[in-house]
């Protein structure tokens, strides 16, 4: 999950590659340091913690050079702080690394025994050492290929030479990366987000890809080592995403554009005129596809678990959610007549990219979700849905998330139309209930002052409950989820009629429980329940939609009511308090809320 840079210019290169770090720097926080090329030496710099930290030694002593990479890290290998952050470099050679190398302690043990002392716990110095003995007979792109040659596992890879001032070498398998081009400056970076601002020029390595990037070119070489050519796309511009405005941070200002962001959505799948979605080609005969899997990590996963109820309800198909770390190890019985969805914010998540790489190799029809439509996913897919969502920045996924859910519902809604299995009225007027949903969110998002007094209680408990039945249960799981991302609080997301299975024992005076319970099929069941846990003397934040109808339940502790709509929608308007509630709790504790502990954005290890 780690970010990397590089840069080949015809100036020095240091500031562009600190201010490319901040950009990635929500890949990962836990160090970040840079190396250039200068006076026939690699000047290396770096440091345990942000990128601001680093950017001030570079103050005090900058770094000369015209090339060079850099480097944010999320810890896998070794704990986080100077020694192993990257880059790690010998005498010759400076490597920058995101990926894990899976056969580095069975490569270290060779090393050792032959005299090599490493310095640090990473997996990533043994590329440093490989390069160095190989750098002894072959020149540079015949040692790296030779080196990558040996490694097992994924990796992202940016480096440079001491007596090669000219060029950045990339390699990739696994791990995304992608080339940026320009007057006189070329690069290589992790993602679009970061190439953007110097650049709109954008090339992407596929798995086992080399690139040699100087100042006025870049060449490429597929794994046979034969040189290719790249298609080269154009990024669209989107400077308000890029900046917080008036907002304190990221999460909160993606929280408030989910209006704009749904109503962006709905333009480009709805034709107002006809009243009709806009779905062509997909990549399956519909009267012949009897199943759908939906698969995802995180909150991406949740998403599935919504979808499957939309699916199922509006479509005759059998529907099965995976988790992608799961799917991509079991022993799976394909079939031909089975679409595969795959659901990503970033469409780099190194486990749904897994899973889907099975499904090709096994020639099956799949389908991606993403927002960013140049990534790796959706360019492996047999059909992308874009979520239109623009960057999104903050960690924890709030905008997002509706995007995906968003698309899915559509999705669903058409398949049952292809399929006629829903009725033409219906169907048109599930549409028109979908225009008034950017408004219905704009209305939802007004309640904030009683979430914010709300919030204190869920800081200062051990724990937290989230319950709910039906569409309402996979909301639930991402409510805890938000909570436990920003708030570092546990909570636990589960169905409502379970509790007395088990988890009822949890309950004691005073617990803070979220019920969701909108006024649908299952209201009256998921009420019965929360009395289970308000007479064992829970404190219950019911959330529900607004009724003339009064609660059926006594010694509720506080109340929020959505707008109210058909149940379809209801998912998307539940989910903005439990957004809301995550981020002002883990505002009060002073927490770093676009970058919780831990984590990344862009999961792209296993």
């Amino acid at each position: 999950m780690c970010g990397i840079i590089g840069i080949a210019s015809n100036k020095k290169v240091s500031t562009n590659i600190v201010n490319a770090l901040k950009k990635l720097e929500y890949r990962g926080y836990d160090s970040a340091g840079l190396a250039t090329i200068a006076n026939g030496e690699i000047n290396e710099k770096k440091c345990s913690g942000r990128v601001e930290k680093l950017e001030k030694i570079l103050f005090q002593s900058p770094n000369e050079g015209n090339l060079g990479i850099g480097h944010v890290r999320w810890a896998t290998h070794g704990v986080p702080n100077e020694i192993n952050a990257h880059p790690h470099s010998s005498e010759i050679v400076s490597v920058v690394h995101n990926g894990i190398i899976e056969n580095s302690d069975q490569l270290k043990k060779e090393f050792e025994k032959s005299g090599t002392t490493f310095k640090s716990q990473t997996d990533t110095e043994v590329i440093t050492v490989l390069l160095t003995e190989k750098l002894k007979k072959l020149d540079p792109l015949k040692a790296v290929f030779e080196t990558i040659g040996i490694l097992k596992g994924s990796f992202a890879l940016g480096i440079i030479f001491k007596n090669h001032k000219n060029f950045v070498i990339g390699a990739r398998r696994g791990s995304p990366l992608a080339v940026g081009y320009s007057n006189n400056e070329n690069y290589l970076g992790s993602d679009s987000y970061a190439l953007k601002s110097m650049t709109n020029k954008i090339s992407y390595l596929d798995d086992g890809d080399v690139c040699v990037i100087s100042r006025d070119k870049i060449n490429f070489y597929n794994s046979k080592r034969s040189k290719i050519n790249k298609e080269v796309f154009t990024l669209s511009e989107d400077k308000s995403s890029a900046s917080k405005g008036n907002y304190k941070n990221f999460m909160i200002k993606e929280i408030f554009e989910q209006p704009i962001t749904t109503k962006t959505c709905l333009k480009e799948y709805i034709d107002k005129i006809r009243e009709e979605i806009n779905f062509y080609n997909l990549p399956v005969n519909i009267n012949k596809l009897k199943k759908i899997i939906l698969i995802g990590c995180g909150t991406a996963f949740h998403s599935c678990l919504i979808a499957k109820y939309w699916l199922e309800e509006m479509t005759s198909l059998d529907v099965d959610v995976d988790i992608a770390s799961e799917f991509r190890y079991r022993k799976i019985k394909f079939d031909k007549n089975t679409l595969y969805i795959f659901v990503s914010q970033s469409g780099e998540t190194a486990d749904t990219y897994a899973a889907l790489d099975l499904c090709n190799k096994n020639n099956m029809k799949t389908c991606a979700v993403v927002n960013v439509i140049e990534s790796s996913i959706a360019r492996e897919s047999n059909f992308v849905l874009p979520i239109h969502c623009g960057p999104e920045i903050g960690v924890a996924s709030t905008k997002a998330f509706l995007g995906q859910i968003l698309v899915l519902y559509i999705l669903a809604l058409k398949l049952g139309s292809l399929r006629n299995e829903i009725e033409k009225e219906l169907y048109q007027e599930k549409i028109k209930n979908l225009k008034t949903l950017p408004r219905l969110i704009e209305k939802t998002l007004l309640h904030d002052n009683d979430i914010q007094s709300i919030s204190s209680t869920f800081n200062k408990a051990k724990g937290s409950m989230f319950l709910g039945r039906g569409f309402s249960y996979p909301i639930a799981l991402e409510g805890a989820l938000k909570l436990k991302e920003l708030s570092y609080v546990h909570a636990e997301g589960y169905p409502a009629g379970e509790m007395k299975h088990g988890p009822l024992a949890l309950i004691e005076e005073g617990m803070p429980v979220v019920v969701l319970a909108p006024r649908d099929s299952y209201y009256k069941k998921t009420i019965s329940n929360m009395q289970e846990v308000v007479a064992r003397g829970a404190k219950v934040l019911l959330i529900t939609n607004k009724s003339k109808d009064e609660v059926v339940s006594e010694n509720i502790w506080e109340t929020i009511e959505v707008e109210n709509t058909n149940d379809d929608l209801l998912p998307f308007l539940l989910t903005i308090p439990l957004q809301k509630l995550a981020y002002y709790s883990a505002l009060k504790k002073g927490y770093d809320i676009d970058k919780p502990r831990n984590l990344a954005k862009s999961v792209t290890v296993e």
